[in-house]
């Protein structure tokens, strides 16, 4: 079972971890001593929410933007139910997509069911990832959604 209550030490380290990790060559270190603990504490927490699964991955995340990725589209596929999970993992495998989610159908006008987001240097790019699945997956049905402005993009913090 999943550890659901935590020591008031360990929301200060999970509070941390959840931002950007301390930029040192003992950035755990770093962790247990601003909370008061040891780092074989830090290690130990993140790893036991790693085995349940609370914490289902620990990395970095590249600010895409920043790398040189400012061409994105989410693309809408219309995809049969019973080839979706095929169809999901052939898009999840290509490198330019970060995100594949299959969502129901909820409204007759909007059949699209299999999201992807697809990231590029430029508009092309991300056009010719949109080609390589249809050629991939024979899927002709899709809508490429652009975005005019980023409101909001935030990371969820627990604690």
């Amino acid at each position: 079972m999943a550890k659901t209550e935590f020591t008031e030490i360990e929301k200060k380290i999970l509070h941390i971890v959840q931002a950007n990790l301390p930029d040192s060559a003992t950035p755990y270190a770093d962790i247990a001593k601003e909370v008061g603990t040891d780092e074989e504490t830090v290690l130990n927490l993140l790893q036991l929410m790693k085995d349940e699964g609370t914490i289902r991955r620990f990395g970095a995340s590249l600010k895409h933007q920043k790398a040189g990725f400012n061409h994105n589209a989410m693309v809408a596929w219309v995809v049969d139910e019973d080839i979706i999970d095929g169809i999901g993992k052939i898009a999840a495998k290509h490198t330019l997509i970060s995100h594949c989610y299959h969502r129901p159908t909820t409204h007759p006008e909007w059949k699209y069911n299999l999201f992807t987001m697809i990231h590029g240097r430029h508009e092309d790019e991300y056009m010719e990832v949109v080609e390589e699945l249809r050629n991939a997956t024979e899927l002709d049905e899709f809508a490429v959604l652009t975005s005019l402005k980023e409101l909001k993009k935030t990371s969820m913090t627990y604690f």
